[in-house]
């Protein structure tokens, strides 16, 4: 990285900074190193050892994929409204858009809605990347763009079907359960019809909640939304989860998953279950990969084109 790109990246990051500051969200720092793992079957965790506390020999500690459960913990804790920007970790994803460590900004907005957030989130983006307002569209009405009426009523060979109508790759072969079927239509399908848009795709499958709240309107989806741009994904967000019992249970499912998978079992974050079970507030969450925005904002094809280092660098 040439140091035009250099001072572009430390400005970049400033201004996010800026941003809330001025409206007095505090910024905080949680550790990189945890006991617990994220369960989520699609995301691996780097993992290292270390010589253990109070002398009770080795430990086994991961490097954390997001911020999240901690800043939960301070949210329970009564912090108030919180961001953070720092480094997340995901091991093996490398690709034009991926790099196994990579800057997460992660904000928390107690007593906000889904849809207040994604206000903020418009607001934000539209300070890097120059946006007409950005389109928001529900993961169900998505499908009925590429032919699928009811998604909630459909079956995984209805899907299957769909996709084979659309001559989609390897759609014969693929031998997925429902939820396979539709991120697989989502990202080879729907995605690309809105390659040149900026678009919130909002409540989605309530089995692909993973952290967020049901929505108390409708039980087969939930309070979740990502952020689109030119085809890529920018954000992730939720109005937060936050029945301690029931995330507990959405966790040993996912640990099921990865056993029946054949992936490594790993530890459940008890502390941060034991957090909910004190209190979180109302609130909803959002996690934004800020390489991506710069890559759009400064018009860079690969995510290693605005980082000092990238994974074949070091």
């Amino acid at each position: 990285m040439d140091s035009s790109l250099l001072q572009e990246r430390a400005t970049f990051i400033r201004a996010i900074r800026s941003f809330f500051f001025e409206q007095d969200v505090i910024e905080v720092e949680t550790p990189v190193l945890s006991s617990a793992a994220t369960t989520d079957p699609q995301i691996d965790s780097f993992v290292t050892t270390s010589r253990g506390r109070d002398a009770e020999g080795p430990e086994r500690l991961y490097l954390q994929c997001s911020p999240e459960l901690f800043m939960k913990r301070l949210l329970a804790e009564g912090s108030g409204p919180i961001f953070q920007l720092g480094p997340s970790f995901r091991a093996g994803e490398i690709s034009p858009l991926h790099n196994p460590e990579f800057m997460m900004l992660e904000w928390y907005r107690p007593g906000y809605t889904m849809e207040q957030l994604m206000d903020e989130v418009e607001a934000l983006v539209s300070n890097f990347v120059d946006l007409p307002s950005i389109e928001r569209i529900t993961v169900a009405e998505a499908f009925e763009v590429v032919g699928v009426a009811d998604l909630y009523s459909t079956t995984i060979e209805q899907l299957q079907s769909a996709a084979l109508a659309m001559a989609l790759p390897s759609a014969e072969e693929m031998d997925l359960d429902w939820d396979g079927w539709v991120d697989y239509l989502m990202v080879l399908a729907i995605i690309p019809r809105f390659s040149h848009a900026a678009i919130f795709f909002t409540h989605y499958p309530a089995s692909q909640a993973a952290l967020a709240r049901i929505s108390p309107d409708n039980p087969k989806v939930a309070e979740r939304f990502e952020l689109i741009l030119n085809g890529m994904e920018i954000a992730n967000g939720f109005c937060e989860l936050t029945d301690g019992a029931e995330q507990r249970n959405r966790f040993q499912q996912e640990l099921s998953e990865r056993s029946a998978a054949g992936l490594e079992a790993v530890p459940m974050d008890e502390k941060f279950l034991q957090a909910l079970d004190h209190g979180l507030p109302d609130c909803s969450g959002v996690a934004l990969g800020v390489e991506r925005l710069m890559m759009l904002s400064m018009g860079k094809e690969q995510i290693s084109e605005v980082m000092p280092f990238s994974i074949n660098q070091v």
